[in-house]
């Protein structure tokens, strides 16, 4: 992907083109009162749908248990939140238009008993769940066009690590300029046609990494760009078991692969069920490799840059319009009442 306007005709990649900028310009501002309460606390829970949730929390909660940082962490979807004993826990939600119907849900069901301690993340002023936080954090990246998010994901991944980083005494500042840098060249680097064809002809994409939302969150953009089935497969999941229903039409991508299993998954998928395995990687492997830097506790975004590239090569490939859909929505479960 690059600045062709064969890409740049498309709002999603303008959105994506525009995201090294958010992350290199990015400030954790007025967070000392939130940064307190946490640290009093000592319990902290992640809500918000689909991107707003996966790579956006489960890299904060990934990074801070990397780190040693002593918090109870935990996330899950709104409605299914509502089932939980939260009074004890510090509760930010997050919600690009504020109008997500599931995190405005739970946020009600906490507010009618009392909750002091709920915050919020979106890009938008006004909304239902700004009235309903103790305090609201607002996105740089303002409104997004396409339906699928990009820039507010990596913005709001953003905010909640350097929060986390935060509680440690530690800023990321200095390293944004890196990450940037990293960033940028993983969206824009070239893709092996081949490799890009394979997934275009692919009946099935997986994406297989750590629990941490990068892979997950790629799974959800692959419905969203490449218009493919995908599945997200955890760990080492691909080989416990999913390999009796796989084909050798399909396709899988191995995020920041475990190095020890890479021989078995040979053996397993591509020997064993006759399909196709791409890595992407901050070194080369035994399978073909899109190679990214490693910029340390930050790298999740580079992985998640390049997966973007992939998608939108993808996409493009297929002649498919980025930016219409044909039954997802920008605000999938929008809030109405009064």
């Amino acid at each position: 992907m690059n600045t062709d306007s064969k890409y740049t005709k498309f709002a999603l990649v303008r959105e994506m083109m525009q995201t090294p900028d958010i992350l290199r310009s990015f400030k954790l501002d007025n967070s000392e009162k939130v940064i307190d309460t946490i640290k009093q606390k000592g319990k902290l829970f992640f809500t918000g749908e689909g991107s707003s949730r996966i790579f956006p929390a489960k890299n904060a909660i990934y990074n801070a248990r990397r780190a040693g940082i002593n918090l109870n962490l935990a996330a899950e979807g709104g409605l299914q939140a509502c089932c939980y004993d939260l009074s004890d826990f510090v509760v930010f939600g997050a919600s690009n238009s504020g109008k997500t119907k599931e995190v405005i849900r739970l946020f009600e069901r906490l507010k009618n008993i009392n909750h002091k301690n709920l915050f919020a993340l979106t890009a938008n002023k006004n909304t239902k769940l700004e009235s309903l936080a103790q305090q609201t954090f607002f996105l740089s990246c303002e409104k997004e066009q396409a339906v699928a998010a990009t820039k507010s994901v990596a913005e709001q991944a953003l905010f909640y690590q350097s929060l986390l980083s935060a509680i440690q005494g530690i800023s990321l500042d200095k390293k944004l300029t890196q990450l940037a840098d990293a960033f940028g060249a993983a969206l824009t680097m070239p893709i092996d046609k081949k490799i890009i064809n394979a997934i275009a002809s692919a009946e099935n994409i997986y994406w297989a990494g750590k629990n941490d939302g990068v892979a997950e969150e790629l799974t959800l953009k692959t419905y969203e760009i490449a218009r493919k089935k995908s599945d997200y497969l955890e760990g080492t999941y691909a080989v416990h078991g999913v390999e009796e229903v796989m084909n050798a039409n399909d396709v899988v991508i191995l995020i920041d692969p475990f190095k020890s299993e890479l021989e078995k998954i040979k053996q397993t998928l591509v020997d064993g069920v006759g399909l196709t395995v791409f890595t992407i990687c901050d070194e080369e492997t035994i399978f073909p490799t899109i190679q990214i830097t490693d910029i340390g506790e930050l790298s999740n975004y580079v992985y998640l840059a390049a997966g973007w590239n992939i998608l939108v090569e993808t996409g493009v490939s297929l002649g498919i319009n980025l930016d219409k859909t044909q039954r997802a929505r920008k605000v999938g479960n929008e809030y109405i009442g009064g």
